[in-house]
């Protein structure tokens, strides 16, 4: 689903404070925290646990309030929003958790249903509209078991269709595929991916896993220490991150971890064979630089770890190659002029 960026944010955080009364002092979880969520895409934010993360997710639909700032979601302010306005706004917001909380006492067309019983729907419309939902989410063959006999993939398809009961226009995702198998993750993953395109659907969704940022967002924020320290595009971030969090999180996912044998021997500067990163983005992607270097250059170059990823649909990667050190500066230039942006990252000791 792409974005326009000329429509308004569908949620805004504007100089976001939220403390903790604690004896001794306050704790703050969230310190002047400013972002804007755009209409209509998959937003993640990433960070390690106790980044602030879940505590910002919860500012959206009032479940907790901002002691400072202001939190903006579909134009309407939460911090100022109470009672009855506060319960239409929750309708337009729907949130996926974690551990499913779902009602064992009640089957999956049950759990589904609650959030239209709490509104006070009618029944027929509730029929029609749970049936629309577990067909949607590929249950519909389950609908009259309990959640004690479903998976964990299920039961988070439950949840999601649960979220979806009141026809929100946003989706709250908390580290929805944190307890899940990985092949689970993904299936859930394309399951919220096809929703945000079918239905339009706003989705902010949390996560400490940078996979699940790669496979299915448009937009990221990085979370440290109750702070934002790094925003923007998905492909950008991943192309030129700019934080040492976020590098921390990329590494295992892009081709950038260095294998332990030669990560032991670095040493800065020196003059042994010097290793270097090369990271490729876009059409460079796929183009042969390596063997040009030995063809056109005469560089003998070791490949010894990396990675091509898809990122919003487009090729991106890194490549860790070990070369002579007296051949560094001219690899160098003829990647650059190749649009290919290096690092070196020490030499073999």
């Amino acid at each position: 689903m792409t974005t326009d960026p000329d429509l308004s944010p569908a949620i805004v955080f504007r100089d976001v404070v939220k403390t903790w009364p604690q004896r001794g002092g306050d704790v703050t979880a969230l310190d002047r925290v400013s972002l804007d969520v755009p209409p209509g895409g998959i937003t993640g934010v990433i960070g390690r646990s106790g980044a602030g993360k879940s505590t910002l997710l919860r500012l959206v639909n009032g479940l907790e309030r901002a002691s400072a700032g202001r939190v903006e979601v579909l134009g309407r302010d939460v911090t100022l929003t109470r009672g009855r306005a506060l319960r239409a706004l929750r309708r337009d917001v729907g949130m996926i958790f974690q551990h499913f909380n779902l009602l064992a006492n009640r089957t999956v067309r049950g759990n589904v249903a609650l959030p239209l019983e709490i509104a006070g729907a009618p029944a027929a419309q509730i029929g029609r509209r749970v049936n629309q939902l577990i067909e949607l989410v590929g249950l519909a063959p389950l609908a009259d078991r309990y959640p004690a006999q479903l998976s964990g993939g299920q039961k988070q398809r439950v949840g999601i269709a649960r979220a979806l009961a009141t026809e929100p226009r946003v989706l709250l995702s908390d580290e929805a595929t944190s307890a899940l198998d990985p092949e689970t993750t993904q299936a859930v993953l394309a399951l919220l991916r096809d929703i945000n395109r079918e239905l339009g659907l706003t989705i902010l969704l949390i996560t400490h896993e940078m996979a699940v940022v790669r496979d299915i967002c448009q937009h990221v924020a990085v979370m440290e220490a109750g702070r934002i320290v790094e925003t923007g595009a998905n492909y950008d971030i991943f192309a030129d991150p700019r934080h040492p969090v976020t590098r921390s999180f990329l590494s295992g996912v892009t081709g950038t971890a260095l294998p332990g044998f030669i990560a032991r021997r670095i040493v800065p500067g020196g003059s042994g064979p010097a290793i270097v990163r090369i990271t490729f983005a876009g059409d460079s992607a796929t183009h042969p630089v390596m063997s040009r270097l030995g063809s056109e250059l005469g560089i003998d170059a070791s490949i010894i770890g990396g990675a091509i990823e898809e990122i919003d649909g487009r090729p991106f990667g890194n490549l860790t190659v070990q070369m002579p050190a007296e051949a560094l500066l001219r690899a160098q230039a003829y990647l650059k002029a190749h649009d290919l942006r290096t690092e070196v990252l020490g030499h073999v000791g």
